[in-house]
């Protein structure tokens, strides 16, 4: 179980630390932090480009005859996550800028690639995770962006609101690439499929180069002294009190509607992931330069808890099968 934990946490969370330390030591200052931001921006509009030519259409069709379930996994995802950011907005002992990080996780769509992983290895309905994980990227990259302007925009100074340059940047950086991406995928899909794997250091490796021109602009502003080790802890714990507050919620929905075992799974793991690979790129767009950073920091600890509280929990559920033949085990 522990080789498993670290198989799906300890590579990339040991990158993205090692891209904040060496944002820390060596953050991009004058020239070299326009040429990174630049590219920084260039990553992004790769990152969805590929994320819309790995959309498969046949998974649209098919998703949407499970509808009672995804619309399950959306309403976990966009309506009772953001109304639980708002409620940890009433939490005076972080700063503004934080509590706004804290709140925009919250708005994120879910993930895809460990949403099916974890599926699997818990005997679920894995084409049905694939639908839902898919819906939710899909819709998040409008709704999303909607959700920070109404709720978020504005407020402290933190956000860019409904600004035209927003609404440019969005669509220019994460809308265009994405459905350029899914139209030319006829074309490319047999591409991206054939080299996943290279692929996702290109993925990757875009999410890294944001994250460290965020954390570098943050880190001249002063991101260390505006935010201590006791700060960290408390998003810590904000951050596991949300995932185990949406997982209860998810599962006595699951209940609630009658879902076979598989799509409560799916409900479980879809509807409680929130996405890194999306939040990097849309933050760098919605917020400036100089506050993504702080911004991201409840997103980077949020996704290392859900990897590690979905590992344990997604092999509890296959060993119930497999050892007892149990249908359903409590979280």
């Amino acid at each position: 179980m522990i080789r498993r934990v670290l198989a799906l946490v300890e590579p990339f969370i040991l990158l993205l630390l090692g891209t904040v330390l060496l944002a820390t030591l060596l953050p991009a200052r004058g020239g070299w932090a326009t040429v990174a931001s630049v590219t920084a921006d260039i990553g992004i509009v790769l990152l969805f480009f590929l994320h819309g030519a790995k959309l498969s259409r046949e998974a649209i069709v098919d998703g949407a005859r499970n509808w009672r379930l995804h619309l399950a996994v959306l309403a976990t995802t966009f309506v009772i996550f953001p109304l639980l950011g708002l409620a940890i907005g009433n939490v005076r002992l972080l700063s503004p800028l934080v509590l706004q990080g804290l709140l925009f996780l919250t708005l994120l769509p879910s993930t895809v690639q460990s949403s099916i992983a974890f599926t699997a290895i818990a005997r679920g309905n894995v084409a049905a995770a694939v639908c839902s994980a898919s819906f939710s990227n899909l819709i998040g990259i409008a709704l999303t962006p909607a959700l920070v302007a109404l709720t978020i925009g504005g407020v402290g100074g933190a956000g860019r609101g409904i600004s035209i340059a927003a609404v440019e940047a969005i669509v220019l950086q994460l809308l265009v690439p994405f459905v350029v991406g899914h139209l030319l995928r006829p074309w490319i899909g047999p591409l991206v499929t054939r080299h996943k794997s290279a692929l996702t250091f290109v993925d990757r490796g875009s999410i890294l180069l944001v994250v460290y021109t965020a954390f570098g602009a943050a880190v001249v502003e002063g991101l260390w002294h505006r935010v201590s080790a006791a700060d960290l802890a408390l998003i810590a714990l904000l951050c596991t009190v949300l995932l185990g507050i949406v997982m209860l919620f998810a599962t006595l929905l699951g209940r609630l509607m009658k879902l076979e075992r598989g799509d409560a799974i799916v409900l479980l793991f879809c509807g409680s992931k929130k996405s890194l690979a999306s939040g990097v790129p849309m933050a760098g767009v919605l917020f400036p330069a100089a506050q993504v950073g702080i911004v991201l920091l409840p997103v980077m600890l949020f996704h290392q808890i859900q990897l590690i509280a979905c590992a344990f929990i997604a092999r509890r559920y296959a060993n119930a099968v497999v050892d007892t033949g149990e249908a359903d085990i409590a979280i």
